[in-house]
């Protein structure tokens, strides 16, 4: 009896060391799963940041500086242009789709074997097409990310992440510049495909993705992914994944180990989904501040708060709207726009019928008009009476 004890009870340990993040993420121990130096977990619809570890510390990002050069490539590029090869990008360092010098490939193709294959002289190509040279290239393309995406920590040095020490991101950064890109659906579909046959001059094969939790679609809801290493970065990795009205993102920069990596991204996603849920308050939501003024929703607005968590909307004089949780935490806050009163709507609406001077102007030569024309009509009436009484006595 004792015996088979011993063996259930080891057989359940075994099977928790197995499977550590299988959904058991929560507040109290998120901080002690999560081993990558740096993480974020964001809402990628509202852009909440629902955990973070050294999210703002700057670090070498490796390949997935990759989504960001995607991205930049499928908004500002035209995907059919053929491009032809350079032997720069032909003798680009680290992993590869083996372009060949001449070689003419489409942007569109590129991006995949950027994406897919973490291929470094797509990258080189890409650069090298999009702005003549490399140099250049990152100088547009660090504009863009700063101006057009909304970073502020980063600052790119190449399209691919080799190492180099100015070539810097954050976790936050990252996550910002991928919440950003998939809103577009050229960059969801290339980011989450899972193998495509490729076919080159130098190389006939099918490339795989070489992100391990979109290769073998082990989390459930996965929607893309981009991982990275270079020894100076330790590994890196983004992923994304949605389930019902939720779509997360999980940045992790540093890890020691790839398996830590993809660990700390379950142990996230595990975090999200079990704690936290979209709520939305509807378009023509009206609300009154302190000093009576009436704001109002124009449009529907959506909010990540934890599941069945009460909040308190309050409306600030200034037309913000405030959304706190129980422990009166912020949790989004929105600008409103502010209701006309009555009266406004009532000048309004005069002020749209007419100009106040025309009707003056009107009403003053109408006066003038009729200071003549009645005198005028009681004359000619009185001639016309007195012109048939004659005619009747004539009769």
């Amino acid at each position: 009896m004792m015996k088979k004890v011993f063996i259930c009870v080891f057989s359940a340990i075994l099977v928790l060391g197995l499977f550590p993040f299988s959904s058991q993420a929560n507040k109290e121990n998120i901080e002690d799963m999560v081993e990558s130096h740096s993480a974020i977990l964001l809402d990628a619809e509202t852009g909440q940041i629902l955990y973070e570890k050294n999210s703002k510390e700057k670090l070498p990002p490796a390949s997935i500086t990759k989504i960001a050069t995607a991205i930049y490539a499928i908004e500002k590029g035209n995907l059919d242009d053929i491009v032809t090869v350079s032997e720069n990008a032909r003798n680009a360092d680290g992993t590869r789709v083996y372009l060949e010098v001449g070689e003419k490939v489409s942007l569109n193709k590129l991006i995949q074997g950027l994406l897919l294959n973490s291929g470094n002289d797509a990258g080189v190509a890409i650069a090298e097409h999009m702005s003549g040279s490399v140099s250049s290239f990152v100088e547009e393309f660090n504009e863009y990310l700063a101006t057009e995406v909304g970073v502020e920590h980063t600052h790119f040095m190449n399209p691919h992440g080799l190492f180099d020490p100015e070539h810097v991101t954050t976790a936050e950064d990252m996550a910002k510049i991928t919440a950003y890109a998939m809103q577009n659906e050229t960059f969801r579909e290339i980011f989450n495909t899972i193998e495509l046959k490729w076919s080159g001059e130098g190389w006939n094969t099918t490339i795989i993705n070489h992100h391990i939790m979109v290769r073998d679609q082990s989390y459930e809801g996965i929607t893309g992914g981009k991982n990275g290493f270079v020894d100076e970065s330790g590994f890196t990795l983004v992923t994304t994944a949605s389930r019902g009205e939720l779509s997360l993102i999980a940045v992790t920069l540093n890890a020691k180990t790839s398996n830590l990596a993809y660990n700390d991204a379950a142990a996230l996603f595990d975090y999200g989904f079990n704690h936290f849920e979209t709520d939305t308050i509807q378009s023509n939501e009206k609300f009154t501040s302190s000093d009576q003024t009436v704001f109002i929703t124009t449009e529907k607005l959506s909010y990540v708060k934890k599941i069945d968590e009460t909040v308190t909307k309050d409306i600030l004089s200034t037309g913000e709207l405030v959304v706190k949780g129980q422990e009166n935490q912020i949790i989004q806050s929105f600008k409103l726009d502010k209701v006309k009163s009555e009266e406004e709507d009532k000048q309004m609406k005069s002020e749209v019928v007419s100009s106040p001077e025309i009707n003056e102007e009107n009403t003053s030569v109408g006066k003038n008009h009729l200071t003549y024309i009645v005198p005028f009509s009681l004359v000619i009436a009185s001639i016309i009476s007195i012109f048939f009484y004659f005619q009747v006595r004539r009769v």
